[in-house]
């Protein structure tokens, strides 16, 4: 498989007004992309749209040089999605959270498994703490923990550094540059001004279409 992952000619339209259109993308191994643009110019709908979340759009996709409808399961096979929200259940523990995440990907791992994780993201001595109890950031790091546990080449991430401290924030650059060091990819929405490395490009999105630049 050559991870990578195209659009040709991808529009999106909302209340009568183009997000994006004539949007050509070529993501691959080894690099970590960056979708910029103000509020309101589709960061969030293009990420859920090339994670094959919404179906409301026009152009192609491709996956591995195949259109994305004949190879969405290898596609799906490959890709890890965080949204904005942390999507961390209140009434369950951090360890009881990562077990939930597995199952839902049909991910085999045991719990020793999942303590490495959370120690890696800072939460050792928080995994058995209703995640209710955590803090914003604590929540943030329950699902970011995802990134050790599951090992998916195709990293998709909206807003990751949102609520985590300076510490955090630094360990979590770190881990998107390790991961397309080692031949992963990283399609990213962020506030946060990553630091300039050789495997960053940027997207901007605005004024119904996209300029694309490193």
């Amino acid at each position: 498989m050559s991870l990578r992952l195209q659009a040709q000619s991808l529009a999106c339209e909302r209340d009568d007004r183009w997000l994006f259109r004539g949007l050509d993308l070529d993501i691959r191994a080894g690099e970590i992309v960056r979708v910029e643009g103000p509020n309101g110019s589709g960061k969030t709908t293009l990420l859920k749209i090339l994670s094959g979340q919404l179906a409301d759009y026009e152009g192609e996709l491709f996956w591995d040089e195949r259109p994305m409808r004949k190879a969405r399961d290898a596609f799906l096979a490959s890709l890890l999605y965080l949204g904005h929200a942390p999507g961390v259940k209140a009434a369950l523990t951090p360890l009881e959270n990562l077990a939930w995440y597995q199952a839902l990907a049909g991910q085999a791992g045991g719990e020793s498994a999942r303590f490495r994780a959370l120690e890696e993201v800072g939460l050792a001595g928080f995994e058995d703490v209703p995640a209710g109890q955590l803090s914003a950031g604590q929540q943030r790091r329950v699902a970011l923990a995802r990134l050790v546990l599951a090992p998916r080449p195709l990293w998709v991430l909206d807003e990751p550094f949102t609520a985590i401290d300076r510490d955090g924030v630094a360990a979590l650059e770190r881990r998107l540059v390790e991961h397309a060091r080692r031949g992963g990819c990283v399609l990213v929405t962020t506030h946060h001004e990553l630091t300039p490395c050789a495997e960053l490009r940027r997207i901007r999105l605005g004024g119904g279409g996209a300029d694309a630049g490193i």
